[in-house]
């Protein structure tokens, strides 16, 4: 299994199971499947309001011996609400709790995007806070304080551009180890992902299939499909896979971790094969010239009238 390498020497598994949008009621018997299958790495985030069974069929595998904990690799993320440095630990113990451990390989910063207290998703302007009244700095340093308590092993964000994460370079003791976003042959992110490895920072791509599942409120019209787009279909046909398995093999061969999403047990096993595609160097500069910078989640949902984020300051 290909993993990404910290500057501790531990090592992320680059392939796994992400679980945005796995409903209460399936992502349970997804996670039992898929550490059955071979999975080391779940992503999670509370916002997701799937932690729970989550833990409990982590736990489940965990106590029939199926695997350890240690060979576990599970990422968490700290939601807009509590980017109030009392509310960082709190919150952090809450997914542990709903997890069923110890302690989290990964905590990350979802979105560079502070709400105000209470608020789970902004209706309104005055939802929001800025960034201005709770610095992202002053959230890092509850994240830190999480790492020195043992509560977290590594610390990265979601979401963030260059700006937002030279911000945190230039304040930090413990520097950003990892960058979640967005990151598909549409959107492939190449100067950002050059600006991560220049900084020692390992790069995770979410939505790596498109993310058709996602509500409608955050689609928009008549948007590309990437599992129809013909160059991967071609590619898929000539290698005896899926367009799905193309894009998850792609984003291993660029360097990348990958955290495609499913609750299908049979697709659940057909992305872990995904691994084992060898795409040659004419396949990728293929895929390579299907770039259109084309963000499915824009990040829209955070910019109101009167509030404090233009949407170029979202994923600045």
């Amino acid at each position: 299994m290909q993993t990404l390498k910290f500057k501790n020497k531990d090592e992320m598994p680059a392939f796994g199971l992400g679980t945005w949008k796995s409903e209460p009621g399936e992502v349970y018997n997804a996670v039992k499947v898929a550490i059955k299958e071979g999975y080391r790495h779940l992503d999670c985030a509370p916002l997701y309001g799937n932690e729970k069974e989550i833990g409990k069929a982590l736990a489940e595998s965990i106590a029939e011996g199926t695997v350890t904990r240690s060979e576990m690799w599970i990422t968490s993320k700290l939601w807009n609400t509590y980017h109030y440095k009392s509310e960082v630990i709190p919150s952090l113990k809450q997914s542990l709790k709903d997890l069923q451990t110890d302690y989290l390989d990964l905590y990350l910063i979802h979105w560079p995007i502070a709400l105000k207290k209470e608020v789970i998703f902004p209706q309104k302007a005055d939802d929001m806070a800025s960034l201005e009244d709770i610095p992202l700095s002053e959230t890092w340093q509850a994240m830190e304080e999480s790492v020195n308590r043992g509560l977290a092993k590594h610390l990265g964000v979601s979401n963030f551009g260059k700006k937002n994460i030279n911000k945190l370079i230039s304040t930090s003791s413990i520097k950003p180890e990892m960058n979640q976003v967005e990151c598909h042959p549409y959107f492939q992110q190449e100067d950002l992902l050059n600006f991560c490895k220049s900084n020692d920072i390992l790069f995770t791509a979410y939505a790596p299939l498109g993310s058709s599942d996602r509500p409608d409120i955050f689609k928009a019209k008549n948007e590309p499909s990437l599992l129809e787009e013909p160059v991967i279909v071609e590619i898929a046909k000539s290698q005896n896979a899926t367009p799905a398995q193309i894009l998850i093999s792609w984003a291993l061969h660029r360097g990348t971790s990958v955290i495609p999403k499913s609750v299908n047990p049979g697709r659940i096993v057909q992305n872990f094969q995904a691994q084992f595609i060898n795409l040659s160097e004419h396949e990728m500069k293929r895929i390579a010239k299907l770039d259109r910078g084309y963000r499915y989640v824009t990040g829209q949902f955070w910019v109101f009238e009167g509030g404090p984020y233009k949407l170029e300051d979202v994923f600045a």
